[in-house]
């Protein structure tokens, strides 16, 4: 066994049916007392009744989060922060949420619950990632991790099974990359392999029947492992494309995710032969890169950049974006595949696969 190294995220979870009333004691646990709530304009309403539901721990609601976390709805919700003197942060929804939250915790320590609404994953990591005029930049600090996260699988119920599709293929794609992270390990690896297992079971499922509670709890299960990877090891080629298209283009994350996500295994799939199996025995198909872009599809979800809104004039800057930097990959980052890989997500052709 090669050598290697792993460090256990120190974040408490809470997972189950109800759960979200454990939230009073989990903000007194932290020895806070004036939560703010954050959301989305669109989850205002929910946003509110749970601060209602806090009663005095309640210093009030934010409904102000944003796709990408733009730095400047950040400084306007620290300002209105300040005005409610509140000690802590509760964050209900999605990525974009949980995004608002992060930013928040990095510029004043306060501590966080996340309470998650999708299978976004990004309340396990402590990655932040800000979009300021166009760019899209991502750091890592232990000040960006959640303190603890709250899955409520019964908040899930209610999520369309679209946005439950590709929010689900967005956690499988952390769950993919970490398998051949350069920093991988056996133990983020097994996590990763029954996150893809988990999810690629249990979204059809939703599929079929949303209401499915057995379903809903596997899904929700797996995204928190997949979350966990994501905050364990670094990512590679797939998260750098996504980070280029979502802060440059302004395409929406998790729906970019599922698009780009086969794409970038088949890119790779030469370079990463162990991972490669992993990936298709957990989703139990022959070959890993069709058989993500084949289960996106099945589900309903995009399978073409196109069809997101991505400009085909923008596809050459895309690619010079992508190539730019030195991020690592187990495939060299050259700009002219790049520029081919695009071009077939653009069009959302089916992945040759490995050959």
């Amino acid at each position: 066994m090669d050598p290697f190294r792993f460090g256990g995220i120190p974040t408490r979870v809470v997972f189950g049916h109800g759960t979200l009333a454990e939230l009073p004691g989990e903000i007194e646990r932290l020895g806070r007392s004036r939560a703010v709530v954050v959301a989305t304009p669109r989850q205002r309403a929910r946003a509110e009744a749970l601060a209602a539901r806090l009663g005095a721990r309640a210093a009030g609601v934010i409904a102000a989060a944003a796709m990408h976390t733009p730095v400047a709805v950040t400084e306007a919700a620290l300002a209105e922060l300040r005005r409610l003197d509140a000690d802590c942060v509760v964050a209900l929804g999605g990525g974009s949420t949980t995004g608002l939250a992060k930013a928040i915790a990095l510029r004043t320590d306060l501590d966080q619950i996340i309470v998650p609404t999708t299978y976004a994953g990004s309340e396990m990591t402590p990655i932040l990632g800000e979009t300021r005029d166009g760019v899209k930049t991502t750091q890592r600090s232990d000040r960006i991790l959640p303190e603890t996260v709250i899955y409520d699988v019964d908040l899930t119920l209610g999520l369309p099974v679209g946005l439950s599709a590709t929010s689900g293929m967005n956690a499988i794609a952390h769950a993919v990359e970490a398998l051949y992270a350069r920093d991988r390990n056996p133990i983020v690896s097994l996590m990763a392999e029954e996150a893809i297992r988990a999810l690629a079971g249990a979204l059809p499922a939703i599929l079929r029947d949303p209401g499915d509670r057995a379903a809903r709890a596997d899904a929700l299960y797996g995204a928190w492992l997949a979350g966990t990877c994501l905050g364990a090891v670094g990512m590679a080629l797939h998260h750098k494309l996504c980070h280029v298209l979502g802060g440059s283009f302004d395409l929406p994350h998790a729906e970019t995710h599922t698009v780009v996500l086969p794409h970038a295994v088949a890119y790779n799939a030469a370079a990463a032969p162990d991972a490669m199996a992993r990936v298709a025995r957990a989703l139990d198909a022959p070959e890993a890169a069709r058989g993500l872009f084949d289960l996106a599809a099945s589900l309903g979800g995009p399978t073409g950049l196109a069809a997101l809104g991505m400009p085909a004039e923008g596809l050459d800057r895309a690619a010079d974006l992508a190539a730019a930097g030195s991020s690592w990959n187990p495939r060299p980052v050259e700009r002219a595949p790049i520029r081919r890989l695009l071009e077939d997500a653009y069009h959302g052709r089916r992945p040759a696969g490995a050959a």
